[in-house]
C-alpha cells in the first residue's frame, strides 16, 4: 500500500519520472538563489522579477504557440530588460529599486495576460500562469537540468563575493571591486532559474520553490552553508510529496507543490530551533558557568 502511494507512480509513469527529475534540477538550482535572495532582502523583488517575464514568455506565445525556446527566449529577454529598466529609473530619478520594480511587474504582468488572451484560450492562459510539471517532456528537461548546471557553476564563481556583499557590502566596495559584477551576474541568475520555474510552476508560482524552502532553512540554522543545505532539501521533498500529493487527488502540480513547502514553513515557524514560536515560549536552559 504505501509503496503504490510513494513509489509506484514514478516506477510505472515516465512522465512522473521526468516531473520529478525537474524538481530535483529546480531545488539544487533555484533554492541557493532563495537564501541569498532572503539574505539580501530582495524576495519580493524575485516576486516582482517573476511576474516580469510574462509578456517576453506570452510574445512567444503568440508567435509560436506553446513552443519552449520561444517562450523561453522571451522570458530571459523581458527578465532582463525589466531589471535594466528598474535600474535605470531608481538610479535617474531617486526612486527606490523595490517601488520601481512594482511598478514594471505590474505593467508586465497585465501586458503578459493580455498578449496570451490575444491568441490563445482560457487553457493556454493557465498553462502559462501556473504552468503543468506534469506535461513536461524530455526537450524542456534538458533545458531545465541546462540552466540548472549554469547557476550552480556560476554560483560557484561569485559565491564569496556574493556572500561578503550579503553581509557586509561597504567591506567589499573597499577591499574589491568584485560586487558589481557579482550582484548583475546575480540578477542574471535570479532571471534564469525563474524563467526556469515558469516552465514548470508557471509565472505565478515559479518562484516559490525558490523563496520558501529559504524560509524554512532560516528557522533551522543560522549558517550559511547549512541554511543552502536545508533550503536544497525543503524544496527536493516538496516537489516530491507535491507529485504525490497531485497523482492521488485532483490538486493540480504546480499547486500542491507550492501547497506542500507551505505547510513545512508554517511547521518551521511554530518548531524551528532558530527563532521558532514553540522554541521562544519554552527556552532550553542556558550553561552556566
Amino acid at each position: 500500500m504505501i509503496h503504490d502511494v510513494l513509489i509506484g507512480p514514478f516506477t510505472e509513469f515516465e512522465f512522473m519520472r521526468r516531473a520529478l527529475a525537474a524538481v530535483i534540477a529546480l531545488s539544487f538550482a533555484g533554492a541557493p538563489i532563495g537564501v541569498f535572495l532572503m539574505l539580501r532582502r530582495m524576495s519580493l523583488v524575485g516576486d516582482a522579477m517573476a511576474h516580469a517575464i510574462l509578456p517576453g514568455a506570452a510574445v512567444g506565445f503568440l508567435l509560436s504557440g506553446l513552443n519552449l525556446f520561444a517562450m523561453t527566449a522571451g522570458g530571459l529577454i523581458a527578465g532582463f530588460a525589466v531589471a535594466i529598466l528598474a535600474g535605470v529609473v531608481a538610479r535617474s530619478t531617486g526612486l527606490k529599486e523595490d517601488a520601481s520594480l512594482a511598478t514594471f511587474y505590474l505593467a508586465s504582468l497585465a501586458l503578459g495576460v493580455t498578449i496570451v488572451s490575444i491568441k490563445g484560450t482560457n487553457i493556454d492562459l493557465l498553462h502559462v500562469l501556473f504552468g503543468n510539471i506534469l506535461a513536461m517532456d524530455d526537450q524542456t528537461l534538458l533545458v531545465v537540468a541546462f540552466n540548472a548546471t549554469v547557476t550552480l557553476l556560476v554560483l560557484a564563481v561569485i559565491y564569496r563575493p556574493l556572500v561578503i556583499e550579503s553581509v557586509d557590502p561597504l567591506f567589499l566596495r573597499t577591499v574589491s571591486r568584485a560586487g558589481g559584477p557579482a550582484h548583475l551576474a546575480f540578477l542574471a541568475l535570479v532571471v534564469i532559474n525563474l524563467v526556469n520555474g515558469f516552465q514548470a510552476l508557471g509565472t505565478l508560482l515559479a518562484v516559490g520553490l525558490m523563496i520558501l524552502p529559504a524560509g524554512i532553512a532560516r528557522f533551522w540554522s543560522r549558517d550559511l552553508t547549512a541554511m543552502i543545505c536545508i533550503a536544497v532539501i525543503a524544496a527536493a521533498v516538496s516537489g516530491y510529496a507535491g507529485l504525490v500529493l497531485s497523482f492521488q487527488t485532483r490538486v493540480p502540480s504546480g499547486p500542491a507543490i507550492i501547497l506542500v513547502a507551505t505547510v513545512f514553513y508554517v511547521g518551521s515557524v511554530l518548531f524551528g530551533r532558530v527563532g521558532g514560536l514553540v522554541r521562544q515560549m519554552f527556552p532550553g536552559r542556558h550553561l552556566e558557568a
